[in-house]
């Protein structure tokens, strides 16, 4: 029987419905929620289920009874390969020229992910392609009391895993319903869990080490505000660079960094390697394919790479007082996010200020980008032609329906955060190099016009183009994008001159938004303030409510991320409230 939490959907913001369809062609294998060992991480023996035909370019049939190393570093190539792509969809992605089994997709098929499903949406296709076994969790059960298993402090626990099984005499399972059932079943809460949970059936990642051998194109990243992504680059100077998708179907790609926060061990956040599978039991029928059999997973305590230095540090680890857990890299001590890339790096890393400040500008310029395919997605739908709803919704980061596809208000913070990273991290390094530090390599004169330098370069670079409501195009340059960042609407039912946070007289001229929805992007200003994306906030608020000000509607001002003032006045500050993110 299916648990009633397989209905929970997909990503963070996320809870559609998900219905078990006609004809399951693959096997739930339940836990109860009795304590289970690693030594005993095994799945329930499956058993026949109806199987309705499939055509063959559908059939997934099971060739090999695990993955080998060659299967891993073919998935390596394959994540990389997308992630180095121009394709700007889950579905763009897997017909994308780069993408060497394009030819074998069965025709019709429109393949669909957002965060939380893109690393299994992946995953799966491959071992589809590739006749390997695949599993992955179809219900989970919080540890503690929550009103959304996404975002429980506790952490879950899996109680049900889903199992790609062929069975004799019966039609091959159907890979395109395979992965629409994980797209029904997946949600981020499959991934917040501790590291060394017992409970339950095995998860089906496993906390990595933070090594150049483990952080490799397929490792999956795990943001507790409810984000999930995809390495598909590791730079040798440990960039980290990844694929996410969001609810809209797009694919976006980005640089590992201070968005990403380090939290308690039980919330599961960080890098994740997928578990090992292995079908057990299973004959050889006369295709070649194997029938039958269960599956089995590697434990914890047999895995090369399996570490928790990420959720307790690696100087003098205390599993009692996580927080105080220190980072350190051949005895030099660093935060988290400093340790995280010189570990990937694998050698103590001399920052280039200038270099480090280019590509940061470069990947803000990319995220603005991606924003313009997001906003025009909601004005195509024709969302900001309805009318604004009475209440917003009871969190605007994690809902459902047309809100949780077309709004931008996790986006947008990813985004505010990063701006603020930008500015905290330039002051960084104007206090590594005006003190001499050893761990900056600049070699001019003055690196506060050196760096002004590079900012204005970049600036001026980088540059967005929107249709405004008349149809007429509206470019603005990355100045004007910073000087209204914090008037960016979030809300989908605003003009697309609101969205862009115009508040110029001729630049608002054509937008058709009457004195109610101005009324809402008025009232929704603390919200737009706010850096932090509150999960576990209620905030279905009323316009009078916003307008009061009531707790949980924001901030009353937005954080400083003025890197031009800080480059001319004499005195950098570093905030260190952002370089030190935790989440309670």
């Amino acid at each position: 029987m299916q648990s009633p939490l397989n209905t929970l959907a997909r990503c963070a913001g996320s809870l559609a419905f998900g219905l078990m369809m006609a004809g399951a062609s693959f096997v739930p294998a339940q836990a109860d929620d009795t304590t289970q060992s690693d030594s005993s991480m095994s799945s329930a023996e499956t058993s026949p289920v109806d199987i309705q035909p499939a055509r063959s370019a559908r059939h997934w049939r099971i060739l090999r009874d695990r993955w080998t190393a060659s299967d891993e570093k073919a998935y390596e190539d394959f994540i990389t390969a997308i992630g180095e792509s121009n394709c700007r969809t889950t579905d763009q992605c897997l017909k994308h020229a780069v993408n060497v089994y394009r030819g074998r997709n069965p025709k019709g098929v429109r393949y669909f992910a957002d965060c939380a499903d893109l690393p299994y949406t992946l995953r799966g296709y491959f071992a589809w392609m590739n006749g390997l076994p695949f599993a992955f969790a179809s219900a989970v059960a919080p540890n503690g009391y929550t009103r959304d298993v996404r975002y429980v402090a506790a952490g879950n626990r899996v109680i049900e895993k889903s199992v790609v099984v062929n069975w004799p005499g019966q039609a091959p399972m159907d890979g395109p319903d395979v992965l629409r059932r994980v797209s029904n079943y997946v949600s981020t809460a499959m991934y917040r869990y501790h590291p060394e949970e017992k409970r339950g059936l095995p998860a089906d990642h496993y906390s990595s080490s933070v090594d150049p051998r483990s952080i490799r194109p397929g490792t999956n990243i795990y943001d507790p505000n409810g984000h999930v992504a995809v390495v598909y680059r590791v730079d040798a100077d440990g960039r980290i660079h990844y694929i996410d998708a969001h609810p809209d179907n797009s694919i976006t790609r980005g640089v590992y960094g201070r968005k990403f926060v380090r939290a308690r061990p039980t919330m599961g956040a960080g890098f994740k390697n997928w578990r090992p599978v292995q079908l057990v039991g299973a004959t050889r029928a006369s295709d070649g394919s194997l029938v039958g059999g269960h599956y089995t997973y590697t434990a914890n305590s047999e895995l090369e790479d399996f570490s928790v230095d990420q959720y307790f540090g690696n100087e003098t680890p205390n599993k009692r007082q996580w927080r105080g857990g220190g980072f350190a890299f051949n005895g030099q001590r660093l935060d988290y996010h400093d340790w995280v890339r010189t570990a990937v790096a694998g050698r103590n890393l001399v920052y280039d200020p200038l270099t480090e400040t280019r590509n940061m500008m470069r990947g803000l310029c990319d995220d603005l980008t991606y924003r313009v395919y997001a906003v025009e997605e909601a004005i195509s739908a024709g969302i900001n032609r309805k009318p604004q709803p009475s209440r917003l919704p009871q969190n605007i980061y994690g809902t459902s329906g047309e809100w949780e596809t077309y709004s931008t208000p996790s986006r947008d913070a990813r985004l505010k955060t990063s701006f603020v990273e930008l500015r905290d991290e330039v002051a960084r390094f104007l206090e590594l190099v005006e003190n001499g530090s050893e761990r900056v390599k600049y070699t001019g004169t003055d690196i506060r016009a050196d760096l002004l330098d590079v900012y204005r370069q970049e600036a001026a670079a980088c540059s967005i183009t929107y249709t405004n409501s008349a149809g007429n195009a509206v470019s603005l340059g990355f100045a004007d994008v910073h000087d209204r960042l914090f008037d960016l609407s979030f809300d989908p039912y605003h003009c697309v001159e609101r969205r862009w946070g115009a508040t110029d007289p001729g630049e608002l001229a054509s937008c058709r938004d009457g004195s109610g929805k101005r009324a809402w992007y008025e009232a929704e200003q603390r919200l737009r303030n706010q850096t932090e994306r509150t999960y576990d906030v209620r905030m279905d608020f009323s316009l009078s409510q916003l307008r009061s000000g009531v707790a949980g509607s924001g901030a009353a001002n937005p954080p400083d991320i003025d890197v031009e003032s800080l480059l001319v006045s004499p005195a950098p500050q570093i905030r260190a409230e952002i370089r030190g993110t935790v989440q309670q």
